[in-house]
């Protein structure tokens, strides 16, 4: 995950060197779920010359059986090896998905951020830098390995050990996330008992999307180690903060941040108050895709800092949007509402989008809200023009259908297949009945 840039030759000379005996050829369905394609070193040199296929009807969201046969590009530069196996070692590259026909596959997530990133390229930006902030969870598992509710420590913000008892897992993540070419800003014990986040360093919008695969992959296999289970799930204990994924963006032409004014009051550029308000304009619609499970909706209530409300600030943590402390090359935006349970590729397509629309219309961007949402009432919050964020899957599926820009970031193939598969999703927790009923009901009537 490094910057390295690799060859065809290198890579086949350092799976030699470094006795790599298996590959796993990885991409990522629409649900943000991994998939990998597992082959022998035999087979290297066919998988980097683009001829490996695999049946794409087997796929959460990708195409019919009589449509099956799709090809996997490797991006070398994603070239890893896993340092967690010693013998028999397994190395990785990240895919492309590509038709028979030598087109880009139009449902394959990493390629319709690509589609995203050349729009904004069109209009001169040579590249959107995203830092993520993934947040998570770690379980202790049973005798046969599956999750329970009992957290792994009692530890709060920043709490060190013995309190925070996930201290010596999160130190082995990070090590081996180092080992495999991050470069880690920070980690710590979050707010809740057994949150965790681990914070890495800002990247071109398609390596960022690549890390948190691989970062959701590393987290979930060494806490395994540790007989303990990592969920990004957003939120699985009610009563405490939910796991959000913060995603820091700014948009570069060059070395230069198209987002820092210093003329400006506070630092920020026409081009980055256009993109907030195009992020403002359409977080209705993206929430769908950013915070994509029934979940996600129980994190985004009052009350446990995750962001309900679409309005911005540069000094309250409440809105959507807070505009961090740094300037210059570092000035950036901080969307709040996305979670980890995200497609990541998805995710920063529409975000992107959003803004580029913005941009594109020059959209005026409210005043900000530096004063708590949280306390204010119904009629101040639609006084100042601060609509909430919706409040649960099937609303903000039918607010991503009403949007036009949202629906072309995602085009048509991954739109419908998208809608789909999350309408099943909510048409069975709407009809399922939960423990929360019959406890309230069973006696009472």
């Amino acid at each position: 995950m490094s910057d390295k840039k690799f060859t065809k030759e290198d890579i086949l000379r350092i799976a030699k060197e470094e006795n790599v005996r298996f590959i796993r050829l990885q991409f990522t369905d629409l649900l943000g779920t991994i998939k990998n394609v597992e082959i022998p070193v035999s087979q290297l040199e066919k998988a980097i010359n683009n001829k490996m296929m695999f049946d794409g009807s087997s796929i959460e969201g990708y195409v019919r059986i009589e449509e099956s046969d799709m090809y996997l590009y490797p991006d070398l530069d994603t070239w890893v090896i896993f340092p967690w196996v010693t013998e028999d070692r397994v190395a990785r590259l990240i895919c492309d998905i590509y038709m028979p026909d030598g087109n880009p596959f139009a449902g394959d997530p990493r390629g319709i951020l690509r589609n995203a990133l050349r729009e904004a390229e069109a209009m001169g930006y040579t590249a959107m830098n995203v830092g993520p902030e993934p947040e998570f969870f770690l379980f202790k598992t049973d005798e046969k390995g599956n999750p329970t509710l009992e957290l792994n420590d009692q530890g709060g913000y920043f709490d060190l050990a013995p309190t925070d008892l996930g201290e010596n897992c999160r130190r082995e993540i990070v090590l081996t996330l180092e080992e495999m070419g991050f470069e880690i800003e920070a980690s710590h014990h979050e707010v809740a008992p057994g949150q965790h986040e681990i914070d890495f360093k800002y990247a071109d919008a398609l390596k960022a999307a690549d890390q948190i695969q691989t970062f959701k992959l590393v987290v979930k296999t060494i806490a395994r180690k540790h007989g303990l289970h990592a969920t990004f799930m957003p939120k699985p204990l009610f009563g405490v903060n939910g796991s959000g994924m913060h995603c820091h963006q700014s948009l570069f032409r060059g070395k230069v941040n198209a987002f820092y004014d210093e003329s400006d009051k506070l630092g920020l550029s026409a081009e980055a108050r256009y993109y907030m308000a195009g992020i403002l304009r359409h977080a209705r619609a993206f929430a769908a895709v950013t915070n994509p499970t029934v979940n996600s909706y129980k994190r985004l209530v009052p009350g446990y800092e995750a962001p309900c409300y679409v309005a911005w600030s540069a000094s309250n943590r409440s809105p959507m949007i807070r505009i961090p402390a740094s300037r210059g090359i570092s000035t950036r935006v901080e969307v709040r509402n996305p979670d980890p349970a995200a497609n990541p590729y998805l995710a920063l397509a529409v975000m992107l989008k959003a803004g580029l629309d913005g941009i594109n219309n020059k959209m005026h961007l409210p005043a900000p809200t530096d004063r708590n949402i949280y306390v204010m009432s119904e009629e101040e919050r639609e006084d100042q023009g601060i609509p909430s964020l919706p409040l649960d899957l099937k609303q903000a599926l039918d607010e991503m259908l009403r949007d036009d820009v949202i629906c072309d970031a995602l085009g048509e193939h991954a739109l419908a297949h998208f809608i789909e598969l999350k309408e099943i999703e909510w048409d069975i927790y709407r009809t399922q009945v939960h423990t929360w009923e019959r406890d309230q009901y069973m006696s009472l009537y």
